[in-house]
């Protein structure tokens, strides 16, 4: 083995390759420059920190404000008057007081008889009644001449939506005209007539109740005609609640989904296959096979 102190064959090399880069930069004049940069870089730091000490040491204190000159309040000219028209040493010159807590009499202002406050009721009435008039919707008489035009003929869902004249479906979920021959509201545009080819339960009156006959026939086995004869007819929510009928629920998804059940679907052709009436029996059959 050779001496500790003496070089390696690795630090020979890399010392000769060392010395030979370095007269390289010498010769291209590298090492000159690379002096001067880091002068400039140096010159500029030191030039940095003394600006930075001068701002620090030498910015000027801020010179207080002189002090606020207290001058008489500005009062109202009513209220100067009022004080200087009380009598000394009262306190009803130094603030308002009312005629109640100064012990003065109060007259009250007699209200107006029975008779003209129904005639005032009337006309406050009459009034609203004609802001409502005005605040009506306006139902232009050619666009409804050209919806019924595009007006389906059958008796299912129809085929014409119309955000303001239909009614929405609660299985369906669609606002479509209905295409019964005597409904005035689809027919005519007559906002104030019912729509004569949409359910109405008898017991809620709500959105639940509100079929169109296709969904009343497909999901339910229900006839339109039969149902609007039927004054005493429910919806199956009112159905299920009363309990007049078991496991008769109904089958919209969005009501599914609220059992933790998942919506059906298309399930009609299923359920003629089975020999099914509409998705209702058929559900109602699951039901009672899950319960027994």
């Amino acid at each position: 083995m050779g001496s500790l102190g003496g070089k390696s064959d690795y630090e020979s090399v890399r010392d000769a390759r060392i010395s030979e880069n370095l007269a390289r930069m010498e010769m291209l004049g590298l090492r000159r420059c690379a002096g001067e940069l880091s002068a400039i870089a140096s010159a500029s730091a030191t030039a940095a920190a003394a600006s930075r000490r001068t701002a620090i040491g030498g910015t000027p204190r801020r010179t207080p404000k002189p002090p606020r000159v207290l001058t008489p309040l500005r009062r109202s000219g009513r209220l100067v008057a009022f004080a200087a028209a009380a009598p000394a040493g009262s306190a009803s010159g130094l603030r308002r007081r009312s005629a109640r807590l100064n012990g003065q009499d109060m007259e009250h202002k007699a209200l107006p008889l029975k008779g003209s406050l129904s005639k005032f009721a009337a006309e406050e009435a009459e009034e609203e009644e004609q802001e409502e008039k005005k605040a009506m919707v306006v139902i232009d008489k050619e666009r409804v001449r050209i919806l019924q035009e595009r007006r389906c003929d059958s008796k299912g869902r129809g085929a014409v939506y119309d955000p303001v004249l239909g009614i929405c479906c609660h299985f369906c979920r669609q606002k479509k005209l209905c295409g019964e021959e005597g409904c005035k509201r689809c027919g005519e545009g007559d906002l104030n007539q019912p729509c004569i080819g949409k359910t109405e339960c008898s017991s809620c009156h709500s959105s639940y109740g509100i079929l169109c006959r296709a969904c009343l026939k497909v999901r339910y086995g229900e006839d339109m005609d039969e149902v609007r004869k039927n004054k005493n007819w429910m919806c199956p929510h009112c159905i299920e609640e009363k309990g007049t009928k078991k496991f008769w629920i109904c089958n919209s998804s969005i009501c599914l989904k609220k059992r933790k059940l998942s919506p059906t679907g298309i399930a009609i052709y299923d359920a003629r296959e089975q020999g099914y009436e509409s998705v209702a029996h058929l559900l109602m059959d699951k039901l009672k096979c899950r319960v027994f």
